[in-house]
């Protein structure tokens, strides 16, 4: 089945997702290398992410070739998106990015990486499936219900199995916060993926040009140039962030969320901390203890459920025609 509006399979969409998800779990592992590395904050980190990754995604939309199906309205293909719409969509989008990413690392810094993280992942599927149903009018079903229970329970063994987390109420509320920033940016994403004429890879680039605004002069006002002993290794560090949990994550995930319902992509989207332990182990010497094995098999095990059921829906409903 493929969307109306993009062409793209749902079951390609899906796909997307899942990358979109593993690759974005393997920027906190970069990130601890950074910080290792160099004096560098998370302001000046986000900054330099959003700006290396803006700079990637504009050459590689340059250089693909032109899609003129999409350029064509008047013989019935889908219509041109106005400048001023884009603009729109590219500033909303980035706005939502910034805040979804600096409230986060924020709230990191407040209350610890445990809590931060199952507060902000735990809250955005419970958002969104919340939006979605009053913006979209789209069911989450019985499946899809516990599908995100079986994610949630799974990312609360996950991240606080350990035990002796503290939790500090502002750093709740800046999580809380991280999480709202990542549901309006996932429910615009859905809405104009089916409003139909979406331009995901200038939506994305906008974005993140948007996002890179906001963030620098937080970053400014921290440092923008880290000090370092090592310079060549913080460089191939920046460079691995701004380009595969950025550039590549962010546009696959864009044209993924474009074409696949709310509430799933909120899940899929939690393959982000799963990646994250695995490389903590494999990487950052961290102990594969019970609960991390408990909480990746609850959510992996959920992701691959609420994927068969969405694929199973949309070969329950009728295709739209593909126009162009």
């Amino acid at each position: 089945m493929s969307h109306a509006s993009s062409g793209l399979p749902l079951g390609r969409g899906l796909l997307y997702l899942i990358v979109a998800g593993a690759a974005w779990g393997t920027a906190g592992a970069a990130a601890s290398l950074v910080y290792r590395a160099s004096d560098m904050g998370p302001a000046a980190l986000s900054f330099w992410r959003c700006a290396i990754g803006v700079v990637l995604l504009l050459a590689a939309r340059l250089l693909r070739p032109r899609d003129r199906s999409a350029a064509r309205s008047a013989d019935g293909s889908a219509p041109a998106v106005p400048a001023g719409r884009l603009l729109l969509r590219a500033g909303a989008t980035g706005a939502g990015l910034a805040v979804f990413q600096t409230a986060y690392f924020a709230a990191v810094q407040a209350t610890g990486l445990a809590v931060a993280t199952v507060v902000t992942l735990g809250a955005g599927p419970v958002l969104i499936a919340l939006g979605a149903r009053l913006a979209l009018g789209e069911r989450l079903g019985r499946a899809g219900l516990t599908a995100v229970l079986g994610a949630l329970a799974g990312l609360a063994v996950l991240v606080l199995g350990s035990g002796g987390v503290a939790v500090r109420p502002w750093g709740v509320l800046l999580a809380l916060l991280s999480a709202a920033g990542y549901s309006v940016m996932t429910l615009l994403t859905r809405w104009w993926g089916r409003d139909g004429g979406a331009d995901n890879s200038a939506t994305t680039v906008g974005a993140f040009a948007v996002a890179g605004g906001c963030l620098l002069p937080l970053a400014l006002a921290e440092g923008l140039v880290p000090h370092t002993a090592d310079p060549a290794r913080l460089l191939w560090l920046l460079a691995y962030i701004g380009t595969v949990p950025t550039a590549l994550a962010y546009a696959l995930y864009f044209a993924g969320a474009a074409v696949v319902r709310s509430a799933t992509v909120s899940v899929v989207m939690l393959l982000e901390p799963v990646s994250a332990a695995v490389l903590a182990v494999a990487l950052l010497g961290e102990r594969l203890t019970p609960a991390t094995l408990a909480g990746t098999a609850l959510m992996l095990g959920s992701v691959a459920g609420l994927a068969v059921a969405e694929t199973r829906q949309a070969r329950a409903v009728p295709a739209e025609p593909v126009l162009g």
